[in-house]
């Protein structure tokens, strides 16, 4: 709960930096055009990229017996989309990163690790019906 609560207050004092100095630098219409273009961007990649998770847990469930993968993909990209609707640079760029299957896929890992780590000390459980 303490990085959450940090995390509220350092992320927007660092995007407000960022955004001012974009703007010194290209202009402020320039930037506010480029934060608009982030959003559209990021909410088409959201939209394609969460229909093909969709379809791969739909799949792996009827195939495979269950979703697994399919469900961390699902996870980071409603994260990457929320991210990409937020206004400023530091959180496109995470967004991007979770949204992107590439580097999607080379974060997994890390994500995975927590998990097994929060299930391990119990601030994750996993009900099955």
């Amino acid at each position: 709960m303490r990085w959450l609560m940090l995390l509220i207050i350092i992320i927007p004092a660092i995007e407000i930096a960022i955004l001012i100095s974009a703007g010194n630098l290209i202009g402020v219409i320039p930037t506010v055009l480029l934060i608009i273009l982030t959003g559209i961007v990021g909410a088409y990649l959201a939209k394609s990229q969460g229909l093909q998770a969709l379809k791969k847990v739909q799949n792996m469930t009827v195939f495979d017996g269950g979703p697994g993968d399919a469900v961390i993909d699902g996870l980071c990209i409603l994260i990457g989309g929320v991210l990409l609707l937020t206004p400023g640079f530091v959180t496109d760029t995470i967004g991007f990163l979770l949204l992107i299957p590439f580097t999607r896929n080379k974060l997994k890992p890390f994500i995975y690790k927590w998990v097994q780590r929060k299930m391990r000390n119990g601030n994750v459980i996993i009900h099955r019906p």
